[in-house]
């Protein structure tokens, strides 16, 4: 296929958690517009890599995205008869691990053959690559314990991913990247462009954080009824790339779904996750969006232009996971007339009994209904005081050192069906140990990123 024909990058998956049949009508709009394509599956956070790599402590075979196989599902065939190459995070902690499942579901729906490409060398723990760092400027006066790191990832950049694709890879899975890259890499396989193509990059990347989120662009995130509303929220269609050789930049969603593309979805998205417009650090350029320009070309096709770039960065974000000590959590729901003050008494009594255990600075009371998403019900906002609701639910969080500790605390909640005011009822408890993450600067050539291919023959 000839470089400069344009490029379709869909996006299929916003996060880990999204919906499962969220890729079909993607790859049914990239199969209907023909010519090149590809299609991105985002699933993975810095949270969900933390919890991919405490499952994988317990399970060494697990790690990956639970949901993989799902998503691919109903449309690894189509896409492999199409030519749809299939770019994920979704290998997680275990890059590899997941391919073997591709290939396992590959085999389940008798696919002929099946090529899949592992991107590894995100993971550095137990390396050199962990000595002597520098905390990232958001974790500034970290110090860094090697011998406490549970994991530790780097956000490695597109072109290993590029790198799998020209191999024949019809399945690109990988750990830790920066997220733009997933459709930074097909465009390079695709398009050719040099790795210091600065402006170039900059225009894929910002197409590549414009799709990362999935139906945040589309509407889903962004509707507020009677202020920005959007039609079809169950139905929302996840977003498409059309790109060009030069770069051009055109943000569209399947016909006949849900949702909405237009400047004002696109601008927000545009704007979500960057700490300076100007700068916006990625392990493959250094992009800069203050020139960019949004114009609305039709219904639900927005061109976005005007990216600038400069070198890329010399040291790259690493995720360092470390034990975090357990969390408790009990909840209680408490109804009918006069519930807030049962609910208030039933905190007030609460706070007293971990006082008596020793752990009320390790704790933390909200009453959900009452602004408890606004930090704490001594803050209240003016007007709301007064309001009596009909029902609220008690919220006991508590951050020990030790399960024993987590599990005397949440116990208290329990305690209160019969210890605590009148009506209380429908608790919830659970105790579960934390990672904490943290996060360094690693030295690029510290780094040794490799592709793997993986084969289902025939």
């Amino acid at each position: 296929m000839a470089p400069d024909t344009l490029l379709r990058i869909g996006c299929g998956s916003g996060f880990s958690g999204d919906r499962i049949d969220a890729p079909g009508p993607v790859v049914d709009a990239l199969i209907a517009a023909g010519g090149p394509a590809a299609l991105m599956l985002e699933v993975l956070g810095e949270r969900t890599l933390a919890l991919a790599q405490r499952e994988r402590l317990h399970r060494p075979e697990a790690g990956y995205e639970p949901a993989l196989i799902d998503l691919l599902r109903p449309i690894l065939a189509r896409c492999v008869a199409h030519g749809i190459p299939i770019v994920t995070n979704g290998g997680a902690a275990n890059p590899r691990g997941a391919a073997q499942a591709v290939l396992a579901l590959g085999r389940e729906l008798g696919l002929p053959a099946l090529r899949i490409g592992v991107v590894e060398g995100d993971d550095i723990r137990g390396t050199d690559a962990l000595d002597d760092l520098d905390p990232w400027e958001g974790d500034a006066g970290a110090v860094l314990e090697p011998a406490r790191v549970i994991a530790a990832n780097v956000y490695l950049g597109a072109a290993p991913i590029a790198e799998a694709l020209r191999g024949g890879a019809q399945v690109v899975v990988t750990g830790r990247c920066s997220d733009p890259a997933l459709a930074l890499g097909p465009m390079l396989a695709h398009f050719g462009w040099s790795e210091d193509d600065w402006d170039r990059l900059a225009a894929g990347t910002m197409a590549g954080h414009l799709l990362e989120c999935g139906s945040q662009i589309t509407g889903g995130y962004f509707a507020d009824p009677g202020v920005k509303d959007v039609p079809g929220m169950a139905t929302l269609g996840f977003p498409i790339a059309e790109i060009g050789a030069d770069g051009a930049v055109l943000i569209t969603k399947p016909a006949g779904t849900g949702g909405v593309v237009d400047r004002r979805t696109v601008t927000e998205q545009l704007l979500y996750e960057l700490h300076d417009p100007s700068a916006y650090l990625t392990p493959d350029v250094v992009l800069d969006i203050t020139g960019v320009r949004i114009t609305e070309e039709a219904p639900d096709r927005v061109r976005v232009a005007g990216a600038r770039g400069r070198p890329r960065p010399e040291r790259l974000k690493a995720t360092v996971s470390l034990p975090g000590g357990w969390l408790g959590e009990g909840e209680i729901s408490y109804a009918g007339p006069n519930a807030r003050a049962r609910a208030e008494l039933a905190g007030r009594t609460l706070r007293e009994r971990l006082r008596m255990l020793g752990l009320e600075a390790a704790a933390r009371l909200d009453l959900i209904g009452v602004v408890s998403v606004f930090a704490g019900d001594d803050r209240v906002p003016a007007g709301t005081a007064d309001v009596a609701p009909a029902d609220l639910r008690l919220r006991l969080a508590v951050a020990t050192e030790t399960r024993a500790e987590a599990e005397r605390a949440v116990r208290e909640v329990l305690s209160l069906y019969c210890c605590g005011p009148a009506g209380g009822g429908g608790v919830r408890t659970r105790v579960v140990d934390r990672i904490r993450t943290l996060s360094f600067l690693v030295p690029r050539e510290r780094l040794a990123p490799r592709v793997i291919l993986l084969e289902l023959e025939a």
